[in-house]
């Protein structure tokens, strides 16, 4: 199989699609050849029969000025279309290098091409795992042979050409290593500071749970979009209001190698977006021995309900801090979404 794959970003210090770069590396034991298109490339390791191709924005570094016609070029309609050019370019000059699309997350790309790769008789394959979804996300379905997705609760589960897959966890990666110590009642909370992640009700939590005499360790990881900049402000406003900045550590976006290194040193993992995304740091978490409180009902059926919160957030963190030794799910992430297993069904799908 000769694959195009098309995503955002190939890098492996991106804090949150660093992930990706394993997904094509062990995509490539499965095919013959594989061109990646990125919206902008970094640091990255793959096989000799992957070729990465980037529409540039890793380049767009100008500082703007009315007088330079380089910086009125890098301005955001600019860039776009330059974008969109790039992408037409490439899908042209590449047709004959490959026989199947595999869309990662982005609709857009289908949106853009579909109709072009439906002429060039190539199956397209869309990823796309999101509660929220509209009238272009039912177009983006209609133009694909198929579409991925990992929770029932997801806006493409409903689709007849839907197939659910494997969240797709590297444990080989993510995994326990017990030289490293871990910080005795300690408490991760690791995703974008935004209002999707409920940080603010985390907080609320820690502080109920720090009014009733609990004694722990917290640590926040990761940093938050310029949209989010004012909840983020609020976030720690709110540290300071309930007095928790000695027991609250702030530590920003992280690699996929920072997040590893947190994972090994606690013991307890919060993750409260809602149902209908299957976050892949729950599952990151699980595969090295942490164990989760979540708001994600998906997986009712998989860690005990005590775990699984709607409300008293606070509730399920204390049972989580009573039972931390007695729980583990590792093995649950390696029978049921290892990144091994996702590839087998991808490729049995792909090639189907």
């Amino acid at each position: 199989m000769r694959l195009l794959i098309i995503t955002q970003s190939l890098d492996e210090k991106n804090p949150t699609l660093g992930f990706f770069v394993r997904w094509v590396r062990e995509f490539a034991k499965h095919c013959e050849s594989i061109i990646v298109i990125c919206l902008e490339k970094g640091e990255y390791n793959l096989p000799d029969n992957v070729r990465v191709l980037s529409l540039g924005k890793e380049r767009n570094n100008f500082q703007f000025s009315i007088f330079n016609f380089q910086s009125i070029l890098n301005l955001k309609i600019f860039k776009r279309i330059k974008y969109i050019f790039i992408f037409y370019h490439l899908l042209f000059t590449l047709r004959k290098q490959y026989d199947s699309v595999f869309v990662h997350m982005n609709q857009e790309y289908i949106l853009l091409a579909g109709d072009i790769w439906r002429l060039l008789g190539k199956k397209v394959y869309l990823w796309r795992n999101h509660a929220k979804g509209g009238m272009l996300t039912r177009i983006a379905v209609m133009m694909s042979s198929k579409v991925f997705y990992t929770s029932p609760k997801s806006f493409t589960a409903q689709f007849s050409n839907s197939v659910m897959m494997p969240v797709g966890i590297d444990t080989d990666f993510f995994k326990p290593d017990s030289s490293v110590e871990k910080i005795p009642n300690s408490i991760l909370f690791l995703g974008r500071i935004a209002p999707v992640k409920k940080v603010l009700e985390f907080i609320e939590a820690i502080n109920e749970l720090n009014n009733q005499g609990h004694d722990f360790k917290v640590t926040i990881a990761g940093g938050a979009l310029s949209k989010d900049k004012e909840y983020e402000k609020h976030v720690h406003d709110k540290v300071a209001e309930c007095g928790l900045e000695d027991k609250i550590n702030f530590v920003g976006a992280v690699t996929q190698s920072g997040a590893l290194d947190l994972y090994r040193r606690h013991k307890i993992y919060v993750n409260l977006t809602p149902s209908g995304s299957m976050d892949k740091t729950i599952f990151e978490a699980m595969a090295c021995g942490l164990v989760p409180v979540v708001s994600n009902e998906d997986l009712m059926t998989n860690i005990n309900k005590e775990l699984i919160t709607s409300q008293d957030v606070s509730q399920s963190i204390k049972y989580a801090l009573e039972h931390e030794n007695d729980l583990n799910f590792r093995n649950y992430v390696i029978e049921n979404h290892g990144l091994v297993g996702l590839m087998f069904n991808l490729n049995n799908t792909i090639n189907g």
